[in-house]
């Protein structure tokens, strides 16, 4: 049962966590390191958002048209046993990305603007186990980000026609976090705090094709967060399971130079964010096992940045596991109901548009092996 755990929540993490807190594609799982012996896994996911909506009636109404588009979450991690008490655990992942973008003809206020974002992270984690009931576990975390935002459309005033390309720059970070575990009741409590990682970015910003000013460096933390997982054995064969997920997006700042010093303010403003997921597992036979779960981000201001146009979701999915000898093979989907949210611009804050009925499906799939 600890083994179907492991495997739910990983296409937790994988197969749906991708608007969590606007640009939060991963979830950061770690459980991994959690595995018995050495392992080695390859994931892959992919989420369809359909993010669509109404410019506000001052700039007629226009549909939006889709704004949120497909993408892919590939995984790898390598788990191995140095000791019977140290193990070391490689893993890699795109934590962090956005794809949004205002189809050109149809949003009179926001078309043409875009955001893309895309991130590679690799973690580097060792584990040690101080007795059967307590373990620590610490690491660092290299971080490869790049991306360009483009601001279009009515609602920008003056500044409509600005885009800014931040190329690819590496930074560094670190995690530190701790277990309890009770193996006869597959009982586990681990805690996990994740650093922010700062990326200096060489930035080009222009207006309307024009440079407005020379390459300059923009600082990018991708946010701290704090992970809490849990589960816990309710019966023969069946495990509840969950987690809460905390990040700091309000210290998430995209500040270019030229931008910042003409509007007085940064390209996008985001809340924190508190993610809740409970589950429940049940094996069915050596082969098969299975899950539920439900997931769940409190909305807070509607008034949101254009290039994060969601506000909350809740979610439900489904995972089963298939095990043959030393492989496990685990799939998963997820269905998102995402929150609606209101666009904005200018200062004060003024709602641009209206974003509702919008959702999102996932698809994971993970093949592991023990070794």
């Amino acid at each position: 049962m600890k083994q179907l755990l492991l495997s739910t929540a990983a296409i937790v993490a994988g197969a749906g966590a991708a608007v969590a807190g606007g640009v939060d594609r991963s979830g950061q799982s770690i459980g991994v390191i959690f595995e018995q012996g050495n392992y080695a896994e390859l994931s892959f996911g992919v989420i369809s958002p359909d993010v669509t909506g109404n410019d506000v009636a001052v700039f007629g109404g226009s549909p939006t048209g889709g704004v949120a588009g497909d993408h892919t979450l590939p995984g790898l991690a390598l788990k191995y046993d140095f000791t019977d008490k140290l193990s070391g655990t490689l893993i890699y992942g795109q934590d962090y990305g956005a794809d949004i973008s205002y189809p050109l003809g149809e949003s009179i206020a926001l078309g043409g603007t875009y955001a893309f974002l895309d991130s590679d992270v690799l973690t580097g984690i060792l584990r040690y186990k101080i007795n059967d009931n307590f373990s620590a576990h610490a690491g660092v975390r290299a971080s490869r980000a790049s991306g360009e935002v483009q601001l279009m459309g009515a609602a920008y005033g003056p500044v409509s026609g600005y885009n800014v390309a931040f190329d690819k720059a590496w930074g560094a970070g670190y995690l530190v976090g701790a277990a309890f575990e009770k193996p006869e009741i597959a009982l586990r409590v681990a805690l996990t705090y994740f650093s922010k990682v700062t990326h200096d970015l060489d930035t080009t910003e222009t207006l309307g094709g024009i440079p407005v000013a020379p390459v300059t460096i923009t600082s990018v933390d991708t946010p701290q967060a704090v992970n809490i997982d849990f589960q816990s054995g309710v019966a023969a064969n069946t495990l509840v399971f969950g987690s809460i997920r905390w990040v700091d997006w309000s210290e998430f700042q995209i500040d270019p130079a030229w931008f910042t010093g003409a509007t007085g303010g940064g390209l996008v403003s985001l809340e924190d964010t508190t993610t809740y997921t409970l589950g429940v597992g049940r094996k069915f036979n050596d082969s098969w096992s299975g899950s539920l779960f439900v997931s769940h981000e409190p909305k807070g201001d509607p008034l949101v940045s254009p290039l994060a146009p969601t506000n909350g979701y809740t979610g439900i999915g489904v995972a089963a596991v298939y095990t043959k000898d030393n492989m496990k093979i685990t799939m998963g989907a997820r269905y998102l109901d995402l929150g609606d949210a209101q666009p904005e611009t200018g200062t004060p804050d003024t709602a641009r548009a209206s974003m509702t009925g919008s959702s999102a499906i996932a698809l994971g799939v993970k093949v592991g092996f023990s070794f």
